[in-house]
Formats: C-alpha cells, structure tokens, sequence
C-alpha cells in the first residue's frame, strides 16, 4: 500500500480532502458534513469527481456544497551546494 502512495505522489498526486455538504434524506433542511480524502490529481481532481458522480446518481442525499484543499506532499526540495570541507576529530 505504502509504494502505491508513493508511486503517485511520484507521478503528480496530492492529498486532496473535500467536505462535502449535503441535505439529509429525512430532513432536507438539515445538512450533514462528510469528509472524503484521497489522492488525486489537481486541478482536474479525477477521482474526486467520480466520486460526487456517484454520489450524485446513487444517494439520496441532495449535494449543498463541496469544498476542496489539495497539497502535492512530493516536491523539489531546494539544494545549496556549498565550497568547502568539514574536518571531523
């Protein structure tokens, strides 16, 4: 599990949560939060769209608001090359 994490981080993913807010079936004017986390490609957020897809067209409970935080965990790391040498006693 671990190496597929890291393969996609690799390859451009991020972590990307969404709360979601939706109205309950029972009582629509109440809404309930639901936290979804994956990772996923931004800005287009693939699997984060097949999953509201999903949610759309097979739960009753009506969408209100999505909001989305992304952040690439893999990154270049800055480098400072410095002249010089380290004696150790």
């Amino acid at each position: 599990m671990a190496d597929r994490d890291l393969e996609q981080q690799i390859l451009g993913f991020g972590l990307t949560t969404a709360e979601i807010l939706y109205h309950l079936p029972d009582h629509p004017s109440l809404l309930q939060a639901y936290i979804w986390q994956d990772y996923d490609l931004f800005p287009r957020l693939p699997r984060l769209c097949k999953f509201l897809d999903y949610w759309s067209s097979n739960l009753d409970g009506a969408l209100n608001r999505v909001r989305v935080a992304h952040k690439g965990l893999v990154s270049p790391r800055e480098f400072r090359y410095v002249d010089g040498a380290i004696v150790l006693n």
